[in-house]
């Protein structure tokens, strides 16, 4: 039976939005209620970080942290220093295989726990390499959040329940559109071999880095949520935030 443990990587040093994760909602950092939030779902959540103000907060809610390097690529490299930190390399030698890391976004407050264990769901197949979520896009979507380079959009086969291609463009498909939510799930030997894979060129082109696993031979299967999310990576989007919290929390 596979063992999961929940990574938020979370850096102060945004580009669009620095220090959002100690921003406040309603009386809780919105790295709080990322972590508040995965605990309803997961046994074992550590925030892995690259700064002090961070790590400090976290500590002082009682959360689990770790402090990680500041030059990783991507969350992805960072959860995997994560779990190397908490765990020894003879316990990662045994239990590897049967591990999972899921990667959550540190700037989703309002996570759903029910999101998470959709991807837990996807480990039932011991085939099941990387994880990833897709929600629909409805007739309430616009054509202009369909457009949007800044929402990726994923082409999947509901049969095998694989993703075929992420692009920030419209992908040309017979059947619905599907947006890409951005929160992964690897067995912890796949997480230690795409963590040291070389940029592909199509990464590089359209900025996802899931498309370099697919272009080495990785396999994402998809798990589909209709529950919408709420990033945070404006100051915008976090007076829109405390909005909806106001009226839904």
């Amino acid at each position: 039976m596979s063992k999961f443990i929940g990574i938020i990587p979370a850096r102060y040093g945004s580009t669009r939005f620095p220090g959002k994760p100690l921003e406040d909602i309603c009386g809780k950092s919105v790295i709080r209620r990322v972590y508040e939030q995965a605990l309803k779902a997961l046994d074992i959540v550590v925030v892995a970080t690259d700064d002090e103000r961070i790590y400090d907060a976290v500590e002082s809610f009682g959360g689990k942290v770790v402090m990680t390097r500041k030059d990783h690529r991507c969350g992805t490299d960072r959860c995997l220093e994560a779990y190397q930190a908490i765990t020894t390399p003879i316990w990662r030698e045994q239990n590897d295989k049967d591990t999972v890391i899921i990667n959550i976004q540190g700037d989703e407050p309002f996570i759903h726990p029910e999101q998470i264990e959709s991807l837990i769901q996807c480990f039932d197949r011991p085939d099941t390499q990387i994880a990833t979520l897709v929600r629909p896009f409805t007739d309430k979507d616009s054509q202009e959040e369909l457009e949007d380079p800044n929402t990726p959009k994923v082409d999947w086969n509901p049969e095998t329940g694989e993703a075929k291609m992420f692009s920030r463009k419209v992908i040309p498909v017979n059947g619905p559109y599907y947006r890409h939510i951005g929160i992964y799930a690897y067995r912890a030997d796949i997480l230690a071999q795409i963590t040291q894979l070389e940029q592909s060129p199509l990464e590089k082109e359209e900025r996802l880095e899931q498309l370099r696993w697919l272009e080495n031979g990785y396999s994402i299967r998809v798990g589909v949520t209709n529950l919408p999310t709420i990033g945070i990576d404006t100051p915008e989007d976090l007076r829109k935030a405390i909005e909806w919290y106001k009226i839904n929390g």
